[in-house]
């Protein structure tokens, strides 16, 4: 994918920056993991600091100075798990704010007011996401209100999308870093500006008959990329996998498809043989903080006594600042004293494990051994 701030590989695992940061690790280390684009919520955004604060100081990438590619969630997926604190019309969504109480309203044409002045390259149409369990009427019903939404969403996008500039030269440490650009990329950044580009969600629940008309109707509004949303709300992991596989055979190959939220290693690697080409999830840097580190062998829970003298890295086969510095022991010390740097330390290895599995995974892609891959990540042993 081009993007007004680079190229983006794929299939591509980004990872979660809900409030303008990845928690516990900066910017600058992030580029050096490999990071090509991130992910950042609007609803926090819209709350605090603020879509125009955010705006006056130069976008979501001038506010937290990232030079790379960012694609914001519409919030829709922040607002349904609000449950108790929304409504819901054909005309938005009213809801309370979790940090103050005080009441807000999210339309299809407020959501993309409020991404277009955050500045990212990449925005997501206003969507309603169906709670799980939900019978087919509300599913139906949830399914053909995101349609309506989508509707909306790209008229006032294309009334009001504005022009980002190119990667600033601000940001000069990434100057030997550039990757080559396609000629008609070239000849806008010349120009030194760039669209936004905005992507349509697909709905529907569980129900497989009702993904279909959506991903068919959504097709039919046009879109340049298809994002898979509702899932990992509670339904089982055999489910997902169902819904995905069923749900991909009516999104055009050509353009980018996106699975939202989804993804435990082995699960990131599943998807990307199926032709998913973008994931994001909270799991690697969630699990980091609860002390739950994924490795070349499988899940280590570092909090463990085991690990109290454990003199080894964490994952031999790992490559990370982390592995090829600290003991198990050392970490576990760190997270059993309530240290701050146990979760940051925690952070950058899982992140630095999810990218290096999809560089794996592209890599395999480019050699056509996406089949050999895929087994062997699966025959992982189990500690």
């Amino acid at each position: 994918m081009i993007t007004p701030h680079g190229e983006v590989e794929t299939p591509v695992f980004m990872p979660v920056g809900t409030v303008a940061t990845v928690k516990g690790v900066p910017q600058d280390v992030l580029e050096e993991l490999g990071v090509q684009i991130l992910l950042g919520n609007t609803y926090h955004l819209y709350l605090r600091p603020g879509v125009e604060t955010v705006r006056k100081l130069g976008g979501l990438h001038g506010f937290m100075a990232w030079p790379r590619a960012i694609l914001t969630d519409s919030g829709g997926f922040q607002v349904f798990s609000l449950n108790e604190l929304r409504k819901v019309t054909e005309e938005g969504v009213t809801f309370r704010s979790h940090l103050d109480g005080s009441s807000h309203f999210f339309s299809p044409e407020a959501a993309m007011e409020a991404q277009i002045g955050l500045g990212a390259d990449i925005i997501m149409a206003f969507d309603e996401c169906t709670e799980y369990p939900a019978d087919r009427a509300r599913t139906k019903a949830s399914m053909e209100l995101t349609v309506r939404w989508a509707e909306r969403s790209k008229k006032y996008f294309e009334e009001h999308k504005q022009e980002v500039p190119w990667s600033s030269s601000q940001f000069s440490v990434l100057s030997s870093q550039q990757t080559k650009i396609p000629r008609s990329a070239r000849n806008d950044k010349e120009h030194g500006r760039a669209n936004q580009s905005l992507f349509g969600i697909v709905q529907g629940g569980m129900d497989l008959e009702l993904r279909k008309e959506s991903a068919e109707r959504t097709i039919e509004i046009g879109f340049p990329g298809y994002a898979i949303g509702g899932l990992s709300v509670g339904e089982p992991r055999e489910r997902t996998r169902e819904v995905v596989e069923a749900t991909l055979q009516h999104l055009p190959a050509d353009k980018p498809r996106y699975l939202m939220g989804v993804g435990t290693p082995e699960e990131i690697v599943e998807y990307a043989s199926l032709g998913i080409d973008m994931m994001d999830c909270v799991l690697p840097t969630r699990a980091a903080r609860h002390g739950l580190l994924f490795t070349a062998e499988g899940k280590v829970s570092i909090k463990q006594a085991r690990y109290a003298q454990d003199a080894g890295p964490l994952d031999p086969k790992c490559g990370c600042r982390v592995c090829q510095r600290y003991s198990r022991a050392y970490l576990r010390h760190l997270y059993a004293s309530n240290e701050v740097l146990a979760q940051v330390l925690n952070t950058l290895h899982n992140l630095s494990f999810y990218l290096d599995t999809m560089r794996r995974v592209r890599h395999s892609i480019q050699l056509g051994e996406e089949s050999r891959f895929l087994s062997s990540v699966w025959s992982r042993p189990k500690p």
